[in-house]
């Protein structure tokens, strides 16, 4: 009997490759104490800043955040053309643009850190973008568009399940408004979290522009290392399978015991 479409038999994980394997794994494992140390210079303790925010805002923020993270993922398609992406094209100019929007939202306080928050994540969103296309993805293409997004699943500083979500979501979910819709929905709250944090420590006027300039820079740096994570993993298991490359990184995230998170 004819075989239709066997199985793809790819090549094992040299030492080379496992090596970059544990280099992904210890980048994850240094990206979130990189934020942490931004944060605590900028704003102080999370939890104390977080008490500045007024009674209802949280729900305004979950809001907020799924808005600018739709918004991010529509201008993705286009926003790479033109003047303005040729100028910003690394991860560092991708940085400076962000901490600067930080520093303008944080003049006013809140209303105006509000105001700002679409600007910042689509900053955030591009420089996904560009890491992407490091890794030799179309970084305009519906499915590498997807795993930007998924990207912002990927916690921050004072949750629980800090880490890159490992499970490759483009081709699982398909390529349609739904799948857009429900991975939103999973990634909204967790970038909802983080966006609490930057809007409590851009709450004083004038103040927080210094605080603004600061966050930004540093959820900029976590998301771009998380990134560069998912798309070191996904350039990998292109060449050498989904599963042996995914069971060598949560082997290496099991000797520092970084939680992880695979579908």
């Amino acid at each position: 009997m004819k075989v239709i479409n066997p199985e793809t038999t790819f090549p094992p994980l040299s030492a080379d490759k496992r090596a970059q394997v544990a280099a992904l794994a210890a980048r994850q494992k240094r990206a979130n104490g990189i934020l942490m140390k931004a944060i605590n210079f900028v704003g102080g303790q999370v939890e104390d800043t977080l008490k500045m925010l007024p009674a209802g805002a949280r729900e305004q923020i979950d809001a907020a955040a799924r808005n600018a993270l739709q918004r991010s993922y529509d201008l993705a398609a286009t926003s790479r053309r033109g003047r303005f992406s040729q100028t910003v094209q690394t991860d560092a100019g991708h940085k400076i643009m962000a901490t600067i929007s930080g520093a303008l939202g944080g003049l006013g306080g809140l209303p105006t850190a509000l105001a700002e928050l679409p600007v910042a994540t689509t900053m955030i969103f591009r420089a996904v973008q560009g890491v992407a296309a490091q890794y030799g993805e179309d970084p305009t293409a519906q499915e590498t568009r997807l795993e930007c997004l998924a990207v912002f699943g990927a916690g921050g500083p004072g949750t629980d399940d800090d880490g890159v979500d490992t499970s490759f979501i483009g081709a699982r979910l398909g390529l349609t408004g739904a799948a857009v819709h429900g991975l939103l929905g999973k990634v909204a709250p967790r970038f909802a979290t983080v966006l609490s944090q930057k809007l409590a420590s851009q709450a004083v006027p004038v103040l927080g522009a210094a605080a603004g300039a600061g966050t930004n820079y540093a959820f900029t740096d976590y998301y771009v290392e998380m990134a560069h994570v998912h798309f070191g993993l996904r350039q990998l298991a292109r060449d050498h399978g989904e599963d042996p490359v995914l069971d060598a990184f949560h082997a290496e995230l099991a000797k520092g015991k970084v939680p992880v998170k695979r579908a």
